[in-house]
């Protein structure tokens, strides 16, 4: 083989390399595109069908962060007898059930606002804990000092709700 025989081959065989090439990248491409629809299409139908459990496990804990409010919490479980006491380990169990009968329901939920609601639950029986620290003696000044504690600042369970809309207008 002459110079010019190898000249003669490289001229034939480098638009035969471009060209494939060119065809290896765009198929190339196009493969990633059809990847990407498929895991879209999938994504979506997926979310079809857990966007309404993830709401409603959203609409739970509202349900749950509007229950154990302090205010709310205080006027729905009364004092049962005279001890203050029994009354704050009342209404700290009342707290503690309703958290216990929603805990399923971290699984559709970030894990940072299942964390802002188990720090709602803590705050508030930590508001409740202090409360039954002081000098009264009867439970329904117990209430009243509860209820004296929170209207100075927000309930941690506003905040934690606040926090819950904001999460769930970003599903959308």
């Amino acid at each position: 083989m002459s110079g010019d025989d190898i000249f003669q081959l490289f001229g034939f065989l480098l638009p035969a390399v471009v060209t494939g090439a060119v065809a290896f990248y765009f198929f190339r491409l196009h493969t990633r595109n059809e990847d990407g629809r498929r895991r879209f299409l999938l994504h979506k139908d997926a979310q079809k069908d857990t966007l309404p459990i993830r709401l409603q496990a959203y609409e739970r804990m509202v349900l749950f962060l509007e229950r154990i409010a302090i205010n709310s919490l205080v006027v729905r479980v009364a004092p049962k007898g005279k001890s203050k006491g029994d009354y704050e380990n009342l209404l700290i169990k009342q707290v503690e059930t309703e958290f216990e009968h929603n805990l399923s329901q971290q699984i559709y939920m970030s894990e940072e606002c299942w964390n802002i609601i188990k720090a709602a639950k803590n705050a508030t029986i930590q508001i409740i804990r202090s409360a039954g620290m002081s000098e009264t003696d009867s439970p329904d000044k117990l209430r009243e000092d509860i209820l004296n504690q929170t209207m100075e600042k927000q309930s941690p369970s506003a905040t934690a709700l606040a926090y819950v809309k904001k999460e769930v207008g970003e599903l959308w």
